[in-house]
């Protein structure tokens, strides 16, 4: 039971390697569709988030900075349920059935990193 519950420590990255390389492969629709209007140099967001998404993934994989990388991926997802996915879901009509379950994609996620960073991280050099 152990080993396959030590799965988990490889097969949690791999949705954040996959989102970043999502990011850099539709930047441009991504800015479009998912950035709120309200932020400027939509395309800078996609590539930065994009590019801490997969260095947050490689990190873990590498054991190196992982707790750092997953308390920062936690940072990240719980800024985008505030600032990407509650506008969306508190404005009504069809978008916001998708916004509310992103929202709750993107909580369930965070509190995973957070567990990850507590339970699995092996590298405490950064953050305690």
């Amino acid at each position: 039971m152990n080993a396959f519950l030590s799965l988990g420590r490889w097969l949690f990255p791999v949705p954040f390697l996959v989102f970043g390389l999502f990011h850099f492969m539709n930047a441009q629709l991504m800015a479009d569709s998912v950035v709120p209007a309200y932020m400027p140099a939509k395309i800078v967001w996609v590539f930065l988030s994009g590019g801490c998404l997969i260095a947050a993934a490689l990190s873990m994989y590498l054991g190196k900075y992982d707790k750092l990388a997953a308390v920062l991926l936690a940072v990240f997802l719980l800024f985008l349920v505030l600032l990407v996915d509650l506008p969306g879901a508190i404005s009504g009509g069809e978008a916001a059935q998708n916004s509310v379950s992103m929202l709750f994609k993107d909580l369930g996620l965070a509190a995973a990193a957070m567990l990850y960073a507590v339970h699995v991280a092996k590298d405490r050099s950064v953050v305690g």
